[in-house]
């Protein structure tokens, strides 16, 4: 361990911030900086007692990024179909407001899903986090399960990872897998790197399978878990540091 500047006599011992973080345990967090698991700002602690100021401090544990900002919040809601991704709704439609409002802080949605798909949908106060999460040079994963018409063939998942012609330009999947294939219907998971409107919907579309249901599973590092349709649940600091390294923060 070096001398780094980010080291503060005044300020608060590393692993009281890590446990504040939801890292774990006191003496978790100690065993792990003994282990020499913990970085500040890039360089490895592994003594106890350094005392630092988490508003200065980039932390990780294992390579992995740990919020420490107790005034930002991130959540995960499992939107239900037929509601709004706004915060309100001049029609009169169901929005996401309702889903909120046991918090305090003003919240706002990361991107957008369409009335009729349900599934991953985070809603945050965190500016930062939120532009860097939507912009697609970042290229953070968004994974969706798709209910499409018809039986689809081997060949689709090369025809959508080689990338389609849409009437507002190129696009292409990430990856794609067949889950289950009837006459009726397939069932086929997605991965994209955008987020454009109605994009999966109009991918399938281009091949021949409109969708008949759509969920999101997973964005970035964030899954739906155990959350029923409706249900939202806070991301912990650790979800949001992994969210955080993603986004390229």
């Amino acid at each position: 361990m070096g001398d780094l500047e980010i080291y503060r006599p005044e300020g608060v011992r590393l692993q009281k911030v890590l446990a504040q973080a939801g890292v774990g345990s006191r003496r978790k967090c100690e065993d792990l900086i003994e282990a020499g698991k913990v970085t500040v700002n890039g360089e490895v602690v592994d003594q106890l007692g350094v005392r630092i100021n988490p508003d200065e401090c980039v932390i990780k544990v294992d390579g992995k990024r740990v919020s420490v900002d107790t005034h930002l919040i991130t959540v995960v809601l499992n939107k239900p179909k037929g509601v709004v991704s706004t915060m309100s709704d001049p029609e009169g439609r169901p929005s996401l407001q309702q889903y909120v409002t046991e918090y305090e802080e003003r919240l706002f949605h990361v991107g957008r899903l369409d009335a009729d798909t349900t599934g991953v949908l985070l809603l945050t106060n965190d500016g930062d986090l939120a532009n860097k999460l939507a912009h697609p040079t970042h290229g953070v994963s968004k994974v969706y399960v798709a209910k499409v018409r018809g039986r689809v063939n081997k060949g689709i998942g090369t025809t959508l990872r080689q990338g389609l012609e849409l009437d507002d330009g190129p696009v292409r999947a990430a990856e794609c897998r067949i889950i289950d294939a009837t006459d009726d219907h397939s069932l086929v998971e997605v991965v994209m790197h955008e987020g454009r409107n109605r994009i999966v919907r109009r991918m399938f579309d281009a091949v021949g399978h409109p969708v008949i249901d759509l969920v999101r599973t997973k964005f970035g590092p964030v899954g739906l878990g155990t959350l029923q349709a409706g249900e939202q649940r806070r991301l912990s600091n650790t979800e949001v540091g992994l969210l955080q390294q993603e986004a390229g923060l």
